[in-house]
């Protein structure tokens, strides 16, 4: 009992800098760990072979959608978790906990039966490159059916996450992306006598960091979050209730997240009907700005049980202090972002060994499409703060604006101009978009709260 308050104390008490320092940076960092292994690994597949990188880039929308399953059910559970703990509701926060690993198993589930039937015929919608065809469907197949490892691993993390323990989470997450940076060599090119598997070791190498880091992460919740109870028995008898909590406020954040994926192969559709290197060059793009928008997803993640929990305790001046804070960190680091990216374009695309055709398409692409961090650091935190508070549909809303009814239609229009640098304008006229609708939404969900206080 003395442990739980002072994890109450922790969330509701400490000063907020110290409190978001505190459970934000570890997750920063290891986001960064994370964004690190995600270009490193695509610049190892781009030395093997440019066909492998392709191959690698049009994966990327069927990986975002197990992320962002895996992640949004995280969000569910996290902002219930945390809520629960700050209304002092032990067992109900046990049971969300328990209900979080049986809906990940069932989500691993879902994507080993898509890695079994669907991949080719995905990837021959976006390619007509039969090597490039046949890597992916090595490299696809492995990370569906393999991918058991990252949804226990996002689980676990977001169970330590809410109890405050971050930095468990660092470790978590650190350690599975250091396995993953040493293995991707070795396995890809046949490093100390082992086979070289090209774009097989690339999915090797990211199957193995996952596993280990999902038995890390249970590691710790057994053994260090002690503030909620693991049960196997409680797992497989899930309630109703719990899931549809879960689910209330984790499903805005799948679909926005799976939204990415929807986006990532229109885009590359169109961009088909200029070149195959223009395809490399956008998901190229999406590895370089892992840099950018991963570190900040790590501060949101220290932010979501802050809000939540404050939310629970109805501490609404904590609130605000906690949204001021956060957002004034995400711009200045997109800020810093874009001054990369307008300043040395072409040394980040050399980085994944560029052709003379990527690199001649991807400088101008770079330079137009980084213009959009401007405004995203707003809309990150924002999206965070809606669905932390009660409001996920706010952020549902924003992202399907974005990036449905605003990026893709946009693209397609400006690609009629036959030059495929009009078509990267779309980003920052999606994201000044996104921007209003963010600063309208804040103003209600903040007025909301200033008459919840008034209640008290």
């Amino acid at each position: 009992m003395e442990e739980k308050t002072v994890q109450e104390n922790k969330m509701g008490v400490m000063p907020i800098p110290k409190l978001v320092f505190n459970m934000a940076v570890p997750m920063v960092i290891s986001m960064l760990v994370q964004a690190l292994y995600n270009i490193v690994d695509s610049a190892f597949v781009g030395r093997y072979s440019p066909d492998a990188l392709e191959a690698v880039s049009i994966a990327f929308p069927i990986q975002n959608l197990m992320i962002a399953v895996a992640t949004g059910t995280g969000v569910g559970i996290n902002a219930m978790l945390s809520r629960h703990l700050g209304e002092r509701k032990t067992e109900a926060a046990n049971r969300v906990a328990n209900t979080g690993i049986f809906l990940s198993i069932c989500s691993y589930i879902v994507f080993a039966v898509i890695g079994l039937t669907l991949i080719m015929p995905y990837y021959k919608m976006q390619s007509d490159i039969q090597q490039v065809i046949s890597y992916g469907e090595q490299y696809l197949s492995i990370i569906t059916i393999c991918g058991f490892g990252v949804f226990g691993e996002i689980a676990g993390e977001r169970l330590l996450q809410a109890t405050g323990k971050t930095f468990y989470s660092m470790i978590t997450q650190g350690t599975g992306a250091i396995i993953n940076l040493i293995l991707d060599p070795i396995l890809i090119f046949g490093y100390f006598g082992m086979p070289e598997m090209g774009v097989a070791g690339a999915a090797a190498a990211t199957v193995a960091g996952q596993v280990v880091a999902c038995l890390l992460a249970f590691f710790f919740n057994i053994r260090v979050n002690k503030e909620i109870k693991l049960d196997v028995r409680c797992v497989f008898k899930p309630q109703i209730k719990d899931i549809k909590k879960i689910y209330a406020i984790g499903v805005p954040s799948i679909i926005m997240a799976s939204i990415t994926s929807v986006l990532t192969v229109g885009m590359n559709l169109i961009l088909k009907r200029f070149s195959e290197d223009a395809i490399t060059v956008f998901g190229v793009y999406f590895k370089l700005n892992s840099f950018i928008f991963m570190p900040v997803f790590g501060l949101n993640n220290g932010l979501v049980p802050i809000l939540s929990y404050n939310f629970g305790a109805r501490k609404f001046d904590r609130i605000r202090k906690t949204v001021k804070l956060g957002m004034s960190c995400a711009v200045l680091y997109t800020l810093l972002g874009l001054a990369v990216f307008q300043a040395v374009p072409d040394k980040l695309l050399m980085i994944f060994s560029a052709s003379d055709a990527v690199m001649s398409i991807g400088v101008t692409a770079l330079r137009i499409i980084s213009i959009s961090f401007l405004f995203a650091g707003v809309g990150i935190v924002s999206s965070t703060v809606f669905q932390s508070i009660g409001n996920p549909l706010h952020s549902l809303f924003i992202s399907v604006m974005r990036q449905l009814v605003v990026i893709l239609p946009t693209a397609y229009l400006l690609s009629m101009t036959g030059k495929v640098d009009a078509v990267w304008l779309a980003f920052p006229i999606a994201e000044i978009c996104s921007f209003i609708l963010c600063l309208f939404f804040l103003i209600r969900t903040f007025g909301r709260l200033k008459q919840m206080e008034r209640g008290l």
